[in-house]
């Protein structure tokens, strides 16, 4: 028996419903704030994430799917989607459009990684980016889509935390700080942060490992190494935040300065929305500035801001907290037929269909299990044609919730008669 690759899901209808509300909540939210839809190949040349994303990363040594294809050429299914739509700005000349250009996704993910709870090794994202305006406003925007989006899926109890990682030059002298603190505590630290100490000190401060975390905990802060213009940045976003509480009283952040990415193209903001009490565990959305990646990626120099949000993540959060779902549009009609009517329902079943009326013709089974079946597969009505039915040129419909009557009518009125329960 066959069964899925490890890290991947079946995606079954009764689940369906959480899926269609958050991309339905997503593309809503998105064209609430310009951002229009781009969807770029499932798989992208190799070189491009190993430039974009960083030779150094987990991404690029552990976890990308790559081969050779046919040709010759080393491709990848698409790890992260922020390089993929900047390669997409760049090829279609995208930096002669207004700036910034504004765009969302919503696409399968694949890393090689231990499957967890809203972790798969092939996972959706719901990810947004505007490119080409290095303003701190549009990194407010941002935040802002992300902030909107949660809050309209009726997810509360939620943390966002924030830092800025300053720009790659000025970033440097921080770095080595970084080093040398954490190099006081090399006897302590776990084998795996030793070996990042040297090539990469940064990820050091979002350790999973409690002693270095709790030897983080006094380390260097980046915000007390910034430059002048990015010291200019974070004091203007944090103002634009203060403007957002007075029209979202419920929006809230705390600065913390062992956000970091494990992505070497981000600098200056970067922000997560996580649930309370989560410890940095279960975020939701997280995103942050990347202006040096155009030009790292071949183009010319052009800033750029975004998120990624796991829908997996989305939906477990959505279900932790019991939020209702809106049920996805139910099934108008089965028809159910007896003796010689088969035909005649088959026909009806297609005219109904042809007036925008969900609706299926029941299995040829005994009367009793095809009303049971319109029963089990939820539909609103069984339209009922016997051979009474058909020489009389009608049918029964009859509600299968509530205590509305069975009635007959011509079996040219059924379908406004369906028409008119459905709206009302």
């Amino acid at each position: 028996m066959f069964k899925k690759p490890r890290g991947t899901q079946d995606i079954l209808p009764e689940d369906q419903p959480y899926w269609n509300f958050v991309r339905k909540t997503a593309q809503t939210v998105a064209a609430e704030f310009g951002y229009g839809r781009v969807d770029t190949p499932l798989i992208e040349p190799t070189d491009l994430f190993q430039r974009g994303v960083g030779d150094e990363t987990d991404i690029v040594q552990k976890e990308m799917y790559s081969f050779d294809d046919l040709g010759g050429d080393s491709l990848t299914l698409r790890p992260e989607g922020t390089a993929s739509v900047c390669r997409a700005y760049i090829e279609n000349g995208m930096q002669n459009l207004p700036q910034p250009v504004r765009q969302f996704y919503l696409a399968p993910m694949f890393r090689y990684e231990r499957p967890q709870a809203g972790r798969l090794r092939q996972h959706n994202q719901f990810g947004a980016e505007a490119i080409g305006d290095a303003s701190a406003t549009v990194d407010a925007e941002v935040v802002e889509l992300g902030f909107r989006y949660i809050r309209q899926l009726g997810i509360s109890d939620f943390t966002l935390r924030l830092n800025s990682l300053a720009d790659p030059e000025e970033r440097k002298p921080y770095l080595e700080k970084l080093h040398e603190y954490f190099s006081r505590f090399a006897d302590e630290l776990p084998k795996v942060d030793l070996a990042r100490l040297e090539r990469a000190p940064l990820r050091l401060l979002d350790s999973k490992e409690r002693v270095t975390r709790k030897i983080g905990a006094d380390a260097p802060r980046s915000i007390d190494h910034l430059g002048s213009e990015s010291q200019a940045h974070w004091d203007e976003l944090l103002a634009l935040f203060d403007g957002l509480k007075e029209i979202y009283p419920e929006f809230n952040y705390q600065i913390d300065h062992r956000l970091v990415r494990g992505l070497d193209y981000y600098n200056r903001t970067v922000f997560e929305f996580e649930p309370k009490d989560a410890g940095g565990q279960g975020t939701m959305l997280a995103g942050g500035r990347y202006d040096p990646l155009i030009e790292i990626l071949g183009g010319p120099p052009t800033p750029g801001i975004g998120f990624g949000s796991g829908i997996e993540r989305i939906i477990l959060e959505l279900k932790a907290q019991e939020i209702a779902i809106p049920p996805d549009d139910k099934l108008d009609a089965v028809i159910v037929s007896v003796g010689a009517a088969r035909q005649a329902a088959a026909r009806l079943a297609t005219q109904l269909r042809s007036s925008q009326i969900a609706t299926v013709l029941a299995p040829a089974r005994s009367f009793k299990a095809q009303m049971r079946y319109a029963n089990q597969v939820g539909a609103v009505h069984a339209v009922i044609l016997g051979e009474r039915e058909l020489e009389a040129g009608s049918a029964s419909v009859k509600p299968m919730q509530g205590d509305a009557p069975q009635v007959e009518i011509p079996l040219d009125a059924v379908a406004n008669r369906l028409r008119q329960n459905h709206n009302g």
